[in-house]
């Protein structure tokens, strides 16, 4: 008797046992974690700038509290404070209009549900944010292939036409656009190239282009998309062209550098620390949502980014993320993936902030949003110090593409270009003023500088961003730091706007032909 009361009473203290044990599950897979952030503002009607659309069939999320700026509100004019955010959910995009800060600068590797739940919710969003995010570039661009006649990347691609920028419907011509003054373009509300902000940058991270996802689909999102078309991005694979081995032209062929075929392409050519380098450079490891954890945007586990996932073959695919230097999240730039080729001749790297070395380059960890608790939590992509040295020294070699028109000055040949193209040469050094920020032989001055681009619109300031190398400039479109600028005629009208040249329509496109020759 005694032992069968022993038994019943084991039986029931397991039976409790498994039900808090499952009890505990759901409260860590998210359910209860839910209820518990449910805060009033989440159940509120969406607003005007709402970040989910009310018809949204979706679990409530937790909402971050935003919180004021230690200033006066009524003295940032015509901005607002960032929407309360969710994770995950939709974001404005015209996040150049808001301002404040965050609850906090850290962020968390929980998820806010269980990650069938996540799934769930971003199936449902997704088609709708990405309908909204093509009808909004569709409103800002007009993506009409038309190619520029002979004129192709290093690599063949044809190269596009533009401005792609759409004039405002009430101006009959750039020209008249760049008779306004900036206060008057302000007021009118007529500039076209205000900042591009991330489709979801309560998440952010990177966001791969078609031709990349079309060879690597365990990169593609489950909550987002691309929202630049193919003819408007960087070839790929493009060609890398090395220091040591210039007259080898293309080393990889006109292949994709991967793990797998490196080492027979390269054995021979490089030192072995340079091969060490590469090594690490196409070596995956867990990133911020890409990873092995829940805490991801794959449908399956991931193995992680690589350095040459975005900075494919040493130059670019077009890429583009968030820029880890400042919080809160919704205040981050979108940048686009900056090519590597030439960065040997390069004082200063990364987009908001002075790196002034390749090693420190190499081991800046931007894989996770800037905080490094993030990757304590979802596995280190610490390198040694001797694998640093090796990514440094193979970055060391990378070359910018033949330019056969530039003598050994960085001076046009008078006997090789046409003359749309010497003009355009007196144009960059004379009255375009091109050469006060682009000069040497990268055509930079490894400065930053503001260009005040907020004279033109309502929007928070962006302040000092990094001059970029014009050598080998027909290879990277987009162009500026988040890629608003979809081709060089944009970025001719750009700063020819900014910069108040008052350049003819002739003298704009022999600028743009002396480009083509960097």
């Amino acid at each position: 008797m005694k032992a069968k009361l022993i038994q019943a009473t084991w039986m029931i203290v397991m039976v409790g046992l498994g039900v808090g044990l499952h009890a505990g599950y759901q409260d860590y897979g998210g359910r209860d974690l839910l209820e518990s952030f449910q805060l009033e503002a989440a159940r509120k009607k969406t607003s005007e700038r709402s970040i989910l659309p009310a018809s949204l069939p979706r679990p409530e999320l937790p909402v971050e509290k935003v919180v004021p700026p230690r200033t006066n509100a009524t003295t940032i004019e015509g901005l607002s404070l960032y929407p309360k955010v969710v994770v995950g959910g939709r974001t404005p995009l015209d996040l150049w209009a808001y301002y404040g800060r965050g609850a906090s600068s850290f962020s968390s590797p929980t998820l806010p549900m269980r990650f069938e739940e996540w799934l769930d919710f971003h199936r449902a969003q997704q088609p709708g944010l990405m309908k909204d995010v093509r009808e909004h570039m569709a409103s800002r661009y007009d993506f009409t292939p038309a190619i520029l006649p002979k004129a192709f990347m290093s690599g063949g691609k044809p190269i596009m036409a533009g401005p792609a920028a759409r004039l405002p419907k009430d101006l009959a011509s750039w020209e008249e656009l760049a008779d306004l003054t900036p206060a008057e373009i302000r007021e009118r509300d007529v500039f076209p190239f205000k900042p591009l902000a991330h489709p979801l940058q309560s998440t952010a991270h990177m966001v791969f282009p078609d031709s990349w996802i079309a060879i690597h689909p365990e990169h593609t999102r489950i909550d987002v998309g691309f929202d630049i078309p193919e003819p408007f991005l960087p070839e790929f694979p493009p060609p890398m062209y090395l220091t040591t081995h210039k007259e080898m032209g293309d080393v990889t062929n006109g292949q994709e550098l991967t793990f797998e075929n490196y080492y027979q392409i390269f054995d021979g050519l490089l030192t072995p620390e340079q091969m060490e380098g590469l090594k690490e450079l196409l070596q995956p490891s867990p990133s911020l949502w890409f990873n092995q954890t829940d805490h991801r945007l794959t449908e399956e586990p991931s193995s992680g980014i690589a350095c040459f996932d975005c900075h494919v073959n040493g130059h670019t695919n077009g890429a583009f993320d968030l820029a880890p230097d400042s919080r809160p999240n919704m205040a981050r730039l979108r940048v686009d993936t900056p090519s590597l080729r030439g960065n040997y001749n390069l004082m200063q790297f990364s987009t908001k902030r002075s790196i002034r070395s390749l090693n420190h380059f190499a081991g800046v960890g931007e894989f996770f949003g800037g905080d490094p608790g993030m990757q304590q939590a979802i596995g280190s992509r610490g390198a040694s110090r001797s694998a640093l040295n090796g990514i440094s020294e193979f970055n060391a070699i990378l070359d910018y593409p033949p330019a056969p028109k530039l003598t050994p000055l960085g001076l046009l040949d008078p006997d090789l270009a046409s003359k749309s193209e010497l003009r355009g040469e007196q144009i960059f050094y004379g009255e375009g003023r091109c050469v006060q920020c682009h000069y040497g032989p990268a055509f930079v001055d490894d400065y930053m500088h503001d260009l005040q681009v907020e004279r033109f619109y309502v929007g928070r300031p962006e302040g000092p961003i990094k001059t970029s190398p014009l050598r080998g400039i027909k290879d990277t479109p987009p162009y500026l730091h988040d890629g608003r600028l979809m081709t060089l005629d944009d970025a001719v009208e750009f700063f020819n706007l900014i910069l108040q040249l008052q350049l003819s329509r002739q003298d704009k496109q022999d600028l743009r032909a002396y480009l083509l020759t960097l």
